[in-house]
């Protein structure tokens, strides 16, 4: 069975990714030491909360994080899972892990926090990806008041719009992806791309990434 470890750091959602997990038949070990992250064959970030606090707290496991992905061990952060998957935020001072480079900044709409649902649609600019096969999006659930902004914009996965402003809703570099809403509240079509991110869980895990470039 797929071991999958949710990695405890200190913020919210911890419990309901790791519900969500474990409806699609994960073995899920909630964990929060580097020799877990690196025992494991998938990696998930959730969380929710302030980017400087969190990145604090994050700090001790980002090396280990950083080794499992050029492990090529699959990594899927949400919300600020994703967020913290940057170099930095301008919501707080602190460093990301800096998987995919980038900065965090302030969403710009008319009404923030973004709280609701939104449609989720692929960029199609990479062709297909086993989070969005065949080009399918779908309709997920935000809670969030910043966004990312990758220095290389081909790692971008997914578009989500509000109030005119496009921002990426999902980013992939090599075995990382993130995706800025909460699959895991996210009905049946969340939990549709958790299964296929744990798809990615297998062959191919434990050997290092390419060196160059964003994609995979």
């Amino acid at each position: 069975m797929t071991r999958i470890s949710v990695i405890d750091y200190g913020v919210g959602n911890l419990f309901s990714m790791s519900n969500a997990l474990r409806k699609t038949g994960a073995n899920v070990e909630i964990v929060n030491t580097p020799d877990e992250i690196l025992a494991a064959d998938g990696v998930v970030l959730p969380g929710v909360g302030n980017f400087g606090a969190a990145a604090g707290k994050l700090n001790p496991l980002a090396d280990a994080i950083t080794n499992a992905a050029k492990n090529r061990v699959p990594i899927l952060g949400s919300c600020l899972g994703m967020q913290l998957l940057f170099s930095s935020s301008d919501e707080g001072e602190g460093e990301g892990i800096g998987l995919i480079p980038g900065r965090v900044v302030r969403l710009e709409a008319a009404t923030v926090p973004q709280m609701g649902w939104n449609d989720v649609v692929p960029a199609g600019n990479r062709g297909p990806d086993p989070l969005f096969p065949d080009g399918t999006g779908l309709t997920a659930y935000y809670a969030n008041s910043f966004v990312c902004a990758p220095e290389d914009w081909t790692t971008i996965l997914a578009w989500s719009d509000v109030d005119g402003t496009r921002f990426p809703a999902s980013v992939r570099a090599h075995n990382t992806w993130g995706v800025q809403f909460h699959p895991e509240k996210s009905s049946a079509p969340g939990l549709g791309l958790i299964r296929r991110f744990l798809d990615q869980v297998g062959p191919g895990s434990g050997t290092p990434a390419p060196t160059e470039g964003g994609g995979a």
